[in-house]
C-alpha cells in the first residue's frame, strides 16, 4: 500500500445499547436483550440474539412484550447517561489508533489511518 494514499476506516459498535447493558451484566452475555424508549414505549435497540428470535426494532413494547417473555428476553429502560459514558470510552479507545477521527454517532466513528501501518493494526485484531 502506498504510504501517501488516503486510508479511512469506519468503527461501528454492534447493538450498542444492549452491549452497554451487558457490560455490567455478564450473566446476560448470550441472552436476548432489548432496550426500550423513554417511558418504555417502543423497542429502540435489540441484541443480535433478540433480533434472531424475532423481536422487531421500533415495535411498540405492548405488542412484543409477550414474545419477549416467551424467548426469555430481558428488557431495559433506556439509560442515556450510561450510553454516553460508554460512547466516550469507545471513542477514547479509538483515538489511540488514529489522532484524526470524526465521530458520526454515539456508536460510529470514522478514523483517518493515512500513513499508519494498517497491517500492524489488523494483526492486533487477530
Amino acid at each position: 500500500m502506498r504510504p501517501n494514499r488516503p486510508v479511512f476506516a469506519l468503527a461501528d459498535a454492534n447493538s450498542f445499547y444492549p452491549s452497554c447493558e451487558k457490560v455490567f451484566r455478564p450473566d446476560l452475555r448470550n441472552s436476548p436483550v432489548v432496550v426500550l424508549s423513554n417511558n418504555d414505549g417502543c423497542v429502540i435497540a435489540q441484541s443480535r440474539e433478540a433480533r434472531h428470535l424475532g423481536i422487531k426494532m421500533a415495535g411498540p413494547w405492548f405488542e412484543v412484550e409477550e414474545r419477549a417473555r416467551e424467548i426469555g428476553a430481558i428488557a431495559f429502560s433506556s439509560n442515556y447517561e450510561l450510553y454516553a459514558n460508554m460512547s466516550n470510552r469507545f471513542m477514547s479507545t479509538l483515538s489511540q489508533f488514529s489522532p484524526r477521527q470524526e465521530v458520526y454517532s454515539i456508536d460510529e466513528c470514522f478514523l483517518d489511518l493515512t500513513g499508519i501501518n494498517v497491517t500492524s493494526l489488523l494483526m492486533g485484531r487477530k
